[in-house]
């Protein structure tokens, strides 16, 4: 269930879904999505879904991560790229192969600790990790061509607008329980800031403080 041949069929059938950017086919056909989760739910890695991976967090669906992919380097390429919500690293991963450097957060150190692992494992060496509230950002790195959030806030953050670049953006599912959008907001000036709404969406909370 692991083989090239599985991940063909997934790339395919997110190429049926929607999917055009063949970059972004390519990574997630090149990335070994099982690497990312529990052994015992390995035979299900390549099924377009999300998947438990501790802590009462998913590894998004392989559609979402290609969408939301796809939609930050819509614009162009990205070299300098913030992730809020490293979680299995698989997203990382994607941005890693497609992006200059990658900037990744995540409030929970054990599964930090295991996407760091995993970046070793896949030679990825054009990515540095926090343990971090994702809220706050990373200041010191900003400001950010891309910013990619994978959990979903009640409002976007200002924290993180104002760590864009100009002329950068921002990929962000927002809203609670009564429902969530899928965003991509651009950074026109200092002030200036386009939305577009894209798509509803189910992602976990984006939630505050760190879990040691």
């Amino acid at each position: 269930m692991t083989s090239r041949r599985t991940r063909e069929r997934l790339t395919a059938r997110l190429r049926e879904q929607g999917i055009g950017n063949e970059a972004v086919l390519e990574a997630i056909r090149d990335t070994p999505r099982h690497i990312f989760i529990d052994e015992a739910l390995s035979h299900r890695a390549y099924e377009d879904t999300s998947l438990p991976i501790g802590f009462n967090q998913t590894i998004s669906q392989p559609f979402i991560v290609a969408r939301m992919t796809e939609l930050l380097l819509e614009d162009g390429p990205c070299e300098r790229v913030l992730e809020v919500g490293t979680g299995s690293g698989y997203q990382t991963a994607i941005l890693a192969a497609l992006t200059g450097h990658v900037y990744s957060l995540e409030r929970i150190r054990p599964l930090q600790e295991k996407a760091r692992k995993r970046m070793s494992l896949l030679k990825f060496h054009n990515v540095q990790m926090r343990h971090s509230d994702g809220f706050l950002g990373w200041p010191a790195q900003a400001p950010f061509d891309g910013i990619l959030v994978a959990a979903a806030p009640e409002s976007v953050p200002d924290d993180l607008l104002q760590q864009l670049a100009i002329g950068g953006r921002l990929v962000i599912p927002v809203g609670g329980s009564h429902g969530q959008e899928l965003k991509r907001i651009r950074r026109l000036g200092d002030d200036e800031f386009e939305t577009e709404v894209l798509q509803t969406v189910k992602f976990v909370p984006l939630v505050g403080g760190v879990v040691r």
